[in-house]
């Protein structure tokens, strides 16, 4: 069975209802992984992010309300991420600047692991030898996977306890791809990983561009041409990752823009800044999918891009590239075609969790489900999903 992995961010519980999301709103029938995002770090050491993500004498913490989802599903595999974006890349550089700091904080995570009752720690380093990150942390970030791998599979032999599980979200851009990963090596180590096949354009440019494209448009030439999922996905095959250890990123979410001129407004339209800022996420140029919903019920056109396989809407000033059912099908049709492990989704709250749209509750989510074969029709069915098979790797001795 193909890998479900979803995200859920902890910093979503803050927004007003209905957008606001916790632990229990999570549709554990149509996930075979969850990852919390994201824990940080003090020195060499995890720490958990909000004031709640942990429990106290008075309350059950995120990390706790989290991983009991397992008493919905007991197939369903938990793991805390420890990254993010936000996070920046010093602390992680620092960590890995020695093989004693790389230890301290394999025991430090083993230990945070445990007490919390995780499955497994997926590292969201972005990027290693990007944004301040010395070149020298591709080798470093190796060597980290290479150490942690080990020491869990030692922790398990001791205990007897089920080995934690490593996973790691990687870029999609080939120069950060070339610049921060010795791609072949890390896939002997991790578990399986995930590639953040999203945001390939977005307010950050002077032009209109859909946020994941499956092709490239026939007329992007040079670095351009890269932008996409089937490249992205294509090239960590090609550089020595196994396909079976791959999980493509597919966003619940849109990017958007304010067009210059109102009167062009197709791909690659001038912008001038990002998108309005949506009603609950509050971010320009970042749409959920149930907020893509409220703009094209306003009476938005919506366009289909033929060579990139994905829809665009645009009313008065405002472009939105967004993913809609029929778009997730196809990318998750290329990735079962193209004999890769699994899809992983950023993030379970930017999915319609309402049915505010119109149909059923997590469309997008429920679509790639049922391109993969899943039953989604029944709300409490548990999913009989295996966790992905441990790579044998040597013990220190």
């Amino acid at each position: 069975m193909y890998r479900r992995v979803c995200y859920y961010t902890n910093w979503a519980q803050y927004r007003t209802r209905p957008g606001r999301f916790v632990p229990e709103d999570v549709p554990v029938e149509l996930c075979t992984h969850l990852i919390f995002a994201f824990a940080t770090m003090s020195g060499n050491d995890l720490k958990a992010f909000e004031w709640n993500d942990e429990s106290t004498d008075w309350m059950d913490g995120m990390y706790e309300r989290f991983t009991g989802l397992k008493k919905r599903n007991p197939r369903l595999v938990t793991i805390l991420g420890v990254g993010g974006w936000n996070f920046g890349t010093s602390k992680m550089t620092k960590m890995l600047q020695s093989a004693s700091n790389r230890a301290e904080f394999t025991k430090h995570s083993i230990k945070f692991l445990r007490k919390w009752n995780f499955d497994g720690l997926d590292l969201d380093f972005e990027y290693p030898a990007a944004r301040g990150s010395p070149p020298e942390d591709k080798w470093r970030f190796s060597k980290l996977v290479q150490e942690m791998a080990n020491g869990y599979t030692k922790e398990s032999m001791v205990t007897g306890k089920p080995r934690l599980l490593l996973t790691a979200a990687v870029a999609a851009g080939k120069f950060k791809i070339d610049a921060g990963y010795d791609v072949a090596f890390i896939s002997k180590y991790l578990d399986f990983i995930n590639i953040m096949t999203y945001d390939f354009h977005g307010k950050w440019e002077k032009k209109t561009g859909h946020n994941c494209p499956l092709y490239a448009h026939r007329d992007e030439t040079g670095d351009e041409a890269y932008l996409n999922l089937e490249y992205a996905a294509s090239y960590w095959v090609t550089q020595g990752a196994l396909p079976s250890k791959l999980n493509i990123g597919l966003p619940l979410y849109a990017r958007s823009f304010t067009l210059r001129d109102k009167s062009k407004n197709s791909l690659g339209a001038p912008a001038k800044s990002g998108g309005k800022a949506g009603k609950y996420t509050q971010e320009e140029g970042y749409l959920s999918f149930y907020e893509v919903c409220t703009f094209v019920k306003k009476g938005a056109q919506v366009f289909w891009i033929e060579d990139q396989q994905v829809p665009y809407a645009v009313i008065g000033d405002q472009w939105v590239g967004f993913d809609d059912e029929n778009s997730l099908k196809l990318k998750t049709r290329w990735i079962k075609d193209h004999g890769f492990g699994g899809v992983m989704v950023w993030a379970l709250d930017l999915d319609d969790k309402t049915g505010s749209c119109g149909g059923p509750t997590f469309p997008l989510l429920r679509a790639i489900n049922e391109e993969l074969g899943v039953n989604t029709h029944i709300s409490n069915e548990i999913i009989r999903a295996p966790s992905p098979t441990p790579t044998p790797t040597p013990v220190p001795t």
